[in-house]
């Protein structure tokens, strides 16, 4: 015996349709959401790479140069990549005179309350 006939239609309900679309909004918008956050963290963890290089650079050539400077504050800018960065030095004295500690903090240009990047290095005075 066959079963009997039935009048249901096949396909899907406007209700699982609309359960379905739902679904997928919540799940895109997230991951939308997830990449703009990881986009964000690139852009910040590049400006801390470029001023961390800007802070190396100015510890290498008081080291190249062979500079002894006097303590006190120092400040300028520095272009690194299309950046541009803030910096300031802080020298001083140590135990030993002949050796001066140098702190340098790189902040973006205005913005000083908060370093992308803090190194610090030690100057030795040359021997004459």
């Amino acid at each position: 015996m066959s079963p009997p006939p039935t009048n249901r239609a096949l396909g899907f309900t406007l209700l699982e349709v609309l359960v379905a679309l739902a679904i997928l909004a919540i799940v895109l918008s997230a991951g939308f959401r997830a990449v703009g956050l990881a986009t964000g963290n690139v852009q910040e963890l590049r400006e801390r790479q470029l001023a961390e290089w800007v802070a190396l650079n100015r510890l290498a050539s008081h080291r190249i140069i062979g500079e002894f400077l006097d303590t006190g504050t120092y400040t300028g800018t520095e272009q690194q990549a299309s950046y541009t960065f803030e910096w300031k030095e802080e020298v001083q004295n140590t135990p030993n005179a002949l050796v001066r500690r140098t702190t340098v903090r790189v902040y973006r240009p205005g913005d000083d309350s908060h370093a992308l990047s803090q190194l610090a290095g030690f100057m030795v005075r040359p021997l004459q």
